[in-house]
């Protein structure tokens, strides 16, 4: 009797171990990189008061079960008088080992968790490049993936509910 309860007590634990969480990072690579001053040199000749504009942009596939490719697309530009003074584009990009999460999880880990640890070593590589192109420093302030996921996944949920109203309010 004290075996059958012992294997019984084990059962939940051994379940619990297989059903916990798994994330890893495998591998944390620049997938592509991109530097230009379209305008220089006219463009060192001009007051540095530039205005900077950042996008980014995530995409991801599964490369084998429970192993994700996540690349965080950066961009910034910055213009002056109008004129583009340079454009660095970096694709971060990272393997990942995700296991045993329900699929809202699992998006919101590959959607802000992912990217939140690739963009470090995006901002670093825009710091490096501006840097090389003898412009003024910059530094990119933190983004908060977690808010931007938050509000794609609102974006998306009313795009579905606009698309089933007219569906659902036809008559046959």
């Amino acid at each position: 009797m004290s075996d059958e309860n012992t294997n019984n007590a084990d059962a939940p634990e051994a379940a619990t171990e297989q059903a916990a969480p798994q994330f890893a990072i495998q591998r944390i690579y620049t997938k592509d990189i991109s530097f230009e001053t379209p305008n220089s040199p006219a463009i060192f000749q001009k007051d540095w008061k530039p205005e900077i504009q950042l996008d980014l942009d995530t995409k991801s596939n599964k490369l084998a079960e429970d192993t994700y490719e996540v690349v965080l697309s950066v961009t910034v530009t910055a213009t002056v008088d109008g004129q583009t003074a340079f454009l660095a584009e970096v694709q971060q990009a990272g393997i990942f080992s995700i296991g045993n999460l329900p699929e809202a999880q699992l998006a919101h880990t590959i959607g802000a968790f992912c990217p939140t640890t690739l963009f470090p070593y995006a901002r670093e590589s825009v710091a490096n490049l501006v840097s090389r192109g003898s412009f003024p420093q910059i530094n990119l302030a933190p983004v908060n993936f977690e808010a931007l996921f938050a509000s794609y996944v609102q974006q998306r949920a009313a795009q579905a509910k606009t698309e089933q109203i007219p569906e659902s309010s036809e008559t046959h």
